[in-house]
């Protein structure tokens, strides 16, 4: 299991004047793909690190494609942004091509899948680093708690993300002026350029629904098709609503917290409906949980062979909640947790999994989100808020409050980012994907963001988790790929279940 600060920022999973809404386009050089294993083509793309000077300064760009499998017909390129951000996409689109409840067999014959390493990240150069070597920066995210527990945690909290602050300053010196989503979103139209589609096709799943939302924004006439699953309120993400930039810390305005607990209770429900025999934590969950939870905030548990702190409970659920298929592995742990507190049956030890983490994932998410995002700099606020949000959202109400804490002492700023507006009328209708419990991206953000969208229709999928990239639904699966080869929008009547089932 990967220690619960790095998990986290692992499956975490954002308003500039006219002025500056987009650069001049220049003509694309086209790219000189090569193959690079198992049917996939590789190239790379220079780009200017700063658009009001293109001709300085360039980044390199790695792109990664699966050509359609039924070139005759082929209608053109389907961009995809994974999320993160900090994630590699070059390194997911090799492993989720083949989930075919994200990319149909259909949708494949049809489209070349292009997705590629966002400025700052991984493969693409360079590369946004805090650290001299990896062990070093694990060795700093891994002693992160999730979220602090008490004010000396707090303080050694802050100032952990005070000197990782200064250390990204220190190693990356401009660079870190040009990361905002903003930018990427310029890059986006690059590469469209370069595959010679004449407008954008798109896909973009939890932080990719903001690189969409932005360039949808900055280009509005250039989309021909695009899905955003696992939506921002992107007023909220950029500057907050009213004075909330300043005064209320990032995933707090998401509401996140309700989000993550929302989810949470699908998980008790089903666990119990599910029964012992397939569920491990079965028999009042909730209750069960209550008594874990009290217990480890009297004090560490040690159960399986780990220690587990309250916080590192928290985290671990926290994560796992993204993909139903992780429940039944989560069960047997806290199952586990509750036997150490109470004496109780247990059944076999668990790992619980977590996502992949990629290089400089961790870096690169910091590096984007605060270019990106007005925050609180007084961690005054910070402490408020913790406590508050506590009360109001149990358990989870710290996830949404300390989450982006390096944000509050970051010393670059993107003065190209964007900040609005973000209902500019686009050349094809948005449409915008939900899960009606999704850990992440709660569902009323989906609605904010419908609504400031300017031409954009909602469709929540019934299933709990984060994004169909984790949560499969044929019939979801069925209604994207329908809008995006004959730009067909779902009708008022037409809803999808999602498939799984978290406790077979």
């Amino acid at each position: 299991m990967l220690p619960v600060r790095r998990a986290l920022l692992a499956v975490l999973i954002l308003l500039a004047p006219l002025l500056v809404v987009a650069a001049p386009a220049r003509a694309a050089a086209p790219l000189g793909w090569s193959d690079c294993s198992d049917g996939f083509q590789c190239a790379n793309i220079a780009v200017p690190m700063d658009y009001d000077r293109p001709g300085g300064t360039q980044l390199s760009l790695a792109m990664i494609k699966l050509p359609a499998t039924d070139q005759a017909h082929r209608l053109g390129t389907l961009f995809v942004n994974f999320g993160g951000p900090g994630a590699s996409g070059i390194e997911r689109l090799r492993a989720r091509s083949g989930w075919d409840w994200l990319f149909s067999p259909e949708l494949k014959a049809r489209f070349d899948l292009v997705s590629w390493d966002t400025r700052g990240v991984f493969h693409s150069s360079p590369g946004a680093r805090c650290f001299d070597t990896e062990a070093e920066s694990d060795a700093f995210f891994n002693r992160q708690p999730s979220f602090p527990v008490g004010a000396a945690e707090e303080q050694a909290f802050y100032a952990d993300n005070a000197d990782l602050a200064q250390r990204c300053l220190a190693k990356n010196g401009d660079l870190l002026s040009h990361l905002s989503t903003a930018n990427t979103a310029r890059d986006l139209d690059v590469m469209r350029r370069a595959v010679g589609d004449q407008r954008l096709t798109y896909l973009g799943l939890s932080y990719g629904t903001n690189v969409g939302a932005t360039y949808a924004n900055l280009f509005p006439t250039k989309v021909r098709a695009m899905v955003l699953d696992g939506t921002l309120d992107f007023i909220g993400n950029a500057t907050g609503h009213g004075n909330q930039g300043s005064t209320v810390p990032l995933d707090a305005r998401q509401d996140v917290a309700t989000g993550i607990a929302k989810t949470f209770g699908q998980f008790l429900a089903r666990c119990d409906a599910a029964g012992s025999a397939h569920c491990a934590f079965a028999g009042d969950a909730a209750a069960k949980f209550a008594t874990l939870a009290a217990a480890a905030k009297q004090h560490p548990i040690t159960a399986g062979g780990q220690t587990w702190t309250y916080a590192g409970i928290i985290g671990t659920i926290t994560s796992n909640m993204y993909h139903p298929l992780w429940w039944a592995d989560l069960a047997t742990s806290l199952q586990g947790i509750y036997a150490a507190v109470t004496g109780a049956p247990t059944l076999r030890a668990a790992t619980v999994p977590q996502q992949e983490e990629y290089n400089n994932l961790s870096e690169a998410y910091f590096a984007t989100n605060c270019a990106d995002s007005d925050v609180p700099t007084d961690p005054a606020t910070y402490t408020r808020y913790g406590a508050s949000e506590d009360q109001r959202v149990p358990y989870f109400g710290p996830m949404g409050v300390f989450d982006y804490m390096a944000c509050a002492f970051w010393p670059a700023h993107d003065a190209d980012r964007y900040t609005g507006p973000w209902n500019r009328w686009t050349s094809a209708p948005i449409l915008v994907v939900n899960n009606r419990y999704d850990p992440a991206t709660p569902l009323a953000g989906a609605r904010d963001a419908t609504a400031e969208l300017g031409r954009a229709k909602l469709f929540v999928i019934e299933g709990a988790g984060h994004t169909g990239m984790y949560v499969p639904s044929t019939c979801g699966e069925r209604v994207k790929r329908d809008y995006f080869i004959s730009g067909t929008l779902p009708g008022p009547d037409v809803t999808c279940a999602a498939d799984d089932n978290p406790f077979p």
